[in-house]
């Protein structure tokens, strides 16, 4: 073992503030120095650096060390937060705290939000574990400077996570999040951080969200419970989050009681037993829901991940209950929100997605008269759509099932307020005797079959991803799926390729912001000459061989 990287770790436990921490590295440095190689290679693995700010904060094992979720990293990051707001004109104004029911994660908010009130600042902390949006509404609602909110999403259970909002509820960008990491690296040991308890519980933050999410539907009805538009049966899971009760209560205030849990995912519980990968998204995460829903004979099915800021809706097609994609349940949200809009309250509105979703929204814009943009991935781009501001934004979605349904009150994504409006269009469909996979039919004869899917190659390497990307820059493909294609490299603004060719083909290569994985989004679009059964066809015999062309090009999974 290097001698700098004992001295360094000795230095860090000195400097620990939870005596659980110092222990763990004081046995982890012991084995290292008695030989072990693994012990080595852990305890330089922790104490490499500090955790970089992703896609919209940070994310890391809880363990300790420099380079881990802790309370040591959770002080000193809130320090270089706190040294930045004041650098820049923010000092003592309000900052907002919340979190989810990981591991850590109450002691963590503690911790940020000890930080901040003696830095000087007017620290409001959420009554206990809520969910993402919450605190993003709140930091809106409180003309916050800040909200910091401990969650690591839908990450595995063994991480945790650092999300930070700037005033307005939005996310960080270049050059602030570098400016962030480098007040964080200058920051002083966890031991020396000042840390007070001086702080105020807002207890009506849940109260103000629910208040705004129940008056979303836009259908027939509004949010009435009144009338044939409210009459839906949901099956409903929060994948073991913090998310079920504030969703039932929103639907409840909706128009919708007629809700069923996952009751073995409806508790929070760190550990996640039944969801290893606690991601909407992942295979088999929501199997249990999709069983309740047959067993139930629902009309929608809704998940939510385990902080509620992503939603996903699952339905009835051809007798069989299936997830529909997150760029499926974009176009639907986007049509039904646009078709009901008030163009008095918004006389210019426009719609966004990303550069890794379907492009159908596009389309869907065009043909109601609404502005459209595409961003780069991120929320924190999105709601920086058009103007750099987002101004006029009333709609914004990633396929990553992430959607922004009511900007003026989240500027982010936020489950519940989608789960409210998905069964909003539900409802509404379910009235007329219409159906979400009919409606998104009539979508595809209007707009042309829109078809994506997603590869991941996932690795314990980041230089594996690294070299992949390097790869493909010094040498780009001529052709996919027979294809004559061009790649468009998107640096400096992103770390990404783009990939197009004729009939809507389109591939983006990106390391992710949040896993270890480099992620291939592709799509083809095929219209409808003769039956839509035939362009369907068409479309998913082109998205296979060209899912088969990406994952050669990648070595994908």
């Amino acid at each position: 073992m290097r001698a700098e990287l004992a001295a360094a770790t000795r230095r860090w436990i000195d400097h620990d503030v939870d005596a659980g921490s110092r222990e763990e590295l004081r046995a982890l440095l012991a084995a290292a120095e008695a030989g072990s190689t693994d012990a080595v290679r852990e305890l330089d693995e922790r104490m490499s650096g500090q955790p970089g700010f992703g896609t919209a904060g940070v994310r890391a094992p809880v363990r300790a060390g420099a380079n881990g979720m802790n309370r040591a990293v959770v002080v000193r990051t809130t320090a270089g937060v706190a040294s930045w707001l004041a650098d820049h004109g923010f000092g003592g104004g309000t900052a907002v705290v919340g979190r989810d029911a990981r591991h850590g994660s109450a002691e963590f908010a503690a911790d940020a939000a000890g930080v901040l009130a003696a830095a000087g600042f007017d620290v409001r902390v959420l009554p206990g574990p809520l969910p993402t949006p919450v605190l993003a509404a709140a930091v809106r609602d409180l003309d916050a400077v800040a909200g910091v909110q401990i969650t690591a999403s839908h990450n595995p259970p063994r991480d945790n996570g650092y999300k930070l909002y700037l005033r307005g509820g939005i996310h960080l960008v270049s050059p602030t999040d570098t400016e962030v990491e480098e007040a964080i690296a200058a920051a002083p040991p966890a031991a020396e951080v000042p840390r007070a308890e001086s702080w105020t519980t807002q207890h009506d933050a849940l109260e103000n969200y629910l208040s705004r999410v129940a008056v979303l539907p836009r259908g027939p009805a509004g949010g009435s419970a009144q009338g044939p538009a409210r009459r839906l049966r949901i099956a409903a899971t929060a994948l073991h989050g913090v998310g079920a009760r504030p969703l039932v209560e929103a639907l409840r205030r909706a128009g919708f009681d007629d809700v069923h849990l996952v009751a073995a995912q409806t508790e929070p519980d760190p550990d996640f037993p039944t969801a290893e990968f606690p991601n909407p998204e992942e295979p088999g995460a929501t199997d249990l829901l999709l069983e309740l829903a047959e067993e139930v004979d629902a009309d929608l099915a809704v998940a939510l991940d385990p902080d509620a800021d992503r939603c996903a809706l699952g339905v009835r097609e051809d007798g069989r209950w299936r997830m529909l994609r997150g760029d499926e349940t974009g176009v639907l949200l986007g049509d039904h929100l646009l078709s009901h809009l008030d163009r008095t309250a918004h006389p210019d509105p426009l719609v966004a997605t990303t550069v890794v979703s379907s492009s159908m929204l596009r389309s869907v814009a065009e043909r109601r008269g609404v502005r459209f943009d595409e961003t780069l991935t991120g929320f924190k781009w999105l709601v920086r759509a058009g103007d750099g501001n987002g101004t006029g934004l009333v709609y914004a979605y990633e396929e990553a099932l992430g959607h922004c349904v009511d900007p003026d009150r989240v500027r982010d994504k936020d489950g519940i307020s989608t789960a409210v409006l998905g069964c909003d269009l539900a409802a509404t469909a379910k009235a007329a005797g219409r159906d979400l996979p009919g409606l998104l039919d009539a979508l595809f004869a209007e707009h042309g079959v829109h078809r994506t899917g997603q590869l991941s190659v996932r690795v314990t390497d980041l230089t594996v991803i690294a070299g992949i990307m390097a790869r493909l820059r010094a040498e780009p493909p001529a052709a996919l799926a027979r294809v004559p294609v061009r790649t468009e490299d998107l640096l400096p603004d992103t770390d990404a390729l783009l990939v197009t060719g004729a009939g809507g083909l389109r591939l983006v290569v990106r390391p992710s912001g949040t896993e270890p994985k480099l992620k291939c989004y592709f799509q083809v679009v095929e219209q409808v000459g003769g039956t839509l059964a035939e362009a369907k066809a068409a479309a998913d015999r082109r998205l296979a061989e060209l899912r088969e062309a990406v994952s050669d090009l990648v070595g994908g999974d």
